[in-house]
């Protein structure tokens, strides 16, 4: 073999030489990495499992579970609505012509303020007929009483007979009698001139009017209608309790509600009637409680949305601070101190009150059980 040929040979067995080392360094590199990348997850799962303090530090103190006093609620929708009998509509009981309307929508009255007026001076001549007439008939009731007086002296003579004597009294009697028709004729007519003035039965708001100035009303058949006026502090809170919880509610019940207007403002009012009728609502059977708003009626219009809790009784409960709390999807669960070590501990918890949460399952009093200064460590605005 010449000294040409062998140099590429040579070259090429040192070439095979060095490959094998290379790849063996990337295996080895790539292992290694593997590794770094199992042991960070593990890390940071461990890390996430623990109690914190503003993320970064773990639970700062320890506490038990104690026994508290907690309301016993029943929470459910419901709306706000007008009063039965607080929408009141105001007619005329004599027909005529509107001369004057004194409310547009929208105006608040006092009970007793002049509404409208109707045309006053055919009821007036009305009044002075009925007048005449009962001043006339008294005239004939003063003749017919003069007369029997004459008669009975007459007959006492012996010269008036039986017969004329008991004319003259039954002539006197219906004589009374026409007066008295008379008199209730005018007072009839008096009542309907008083009638031309129309009055607020009740304060409240104008929500609609349905006559305007000049018109003529007719109230032959039914008295037609001027306005409607909504009473005042007229809403009241209209709950729709289901079957199953209806048994716990009774008159005199708190409630607390807020509305989609003011979500953050809790309004108080009380259970006042529950109704016996049923409504049933896609298949689920709800009663009707009616609570009488207590505070902020102002705030409120017909037929707003409110979610709605009664509170019902109260009962010894064993709670912990909400901070104790944590949460694993689905899950609940805190971590107990024992010899200085953490154990996770699922629990089944209920409502929440004042800063604690009701746990049903899971601890009992004896334990100790890490709390996070950072306070509620489930996600704002979730309930359990």
């Amino acid at each position: 073999m010449s000294v040409d040929e062998a140099i590429p040979l040579r070259e090429a067995v040192r070439g095979r030489d060095h490959g094998t080392p290379k790849r063996r360094v990337g295996l080895t590199l790539g292992i290694i990495v593997v590794i770094m990348l199992a042991v960070g997850s593990v890390a940071a799962y461990w890390m996430q499992m623990q109690p914190r303090e503003d993320g970064n530090t773990a639970a700062a103190s320890t506490i038990s579970p104690e026994m508290r006093e907690i309301d016993s609620t029943v929470t459910t929708s419901g709306t706000v609505r007008l009063r039965t009998g607080a929408e009141v509509r105001v007619g005329s009981q004599v027909s005529g012509i509107v001369r004057k309307l004194n409310v547009t929508v929208g105006s608040h009255i006092q009970k007793g303020d002049i509404i409208a007026e109707i045309d006053p001076r055919p009821l007036q001549a009305r009044v002075e007929q009925a007048r005449t007439q009962a001043a006339m008939d008294e005239v004939g009731a003063g003749k017919a009483e003069r007369d029997l007086k004459r008669g009975q002296q007459l007959f006492t003579e012996g010269v008036l007979p039986a017969q004329q004597r008991e004319d003259l009294e039954w002539q006197l009697k219906s004589a009374l009698a026409k007066l008295e028709k008379s008199k209730s004729d005018l007072a009839a007519a008096e009542i309907d001139l008083s009638y031309a003035v129309i009055r607020a039965p009740i304060s409240g708001t104008v929500a609609s009017v349905s006559t305007q100035e000049g018109e003529t009303v007719a109230a032959s058949f039914a008295a037609p209608t001027f306005v409607t006026i909504i009473e005042d502090n007229a809403l009241e809170l209209v709950a729709m309790v289901d079957e199953t919880d209806i048994a716990n509610v009774r008159p005199g019940d708190t409630v607390n509600f807020t509305v989609e207007a003011y979500p953050s403002r809790e309004m108080p009012a009380m259970v006042k009637r529950i109704d016996p009728v049923a409504t049933i609502i896609s298949g689920v059977v709800n009663y009707p409680v009616m609570a009488a708003i207590e505070r902020d009626r102002g705030l409120l219009k017909p037929d707003m949305t409110a979610n709605i809790t009664i509170k019902t009784a109260e009962r010894k409960a064993l709670v912990v601070p909400n901070g104790a709390i944590l949460r694993d999807g689905e899950e609940r669960f805190v971590f107990l101190m024992r010899d200085g070590k953490q154990e996770k501990r699922r629990v089944t918890i209920g409502t929440r009150d004042a800063g604690f949460t009701e746990i049903k399952k899971g601890l009992t009093v004896n334990d100790r059980v890490g709390v996070s200064r950072a306070g509620d460590s489930e996600k704002k605005g979730e309930k359990p």
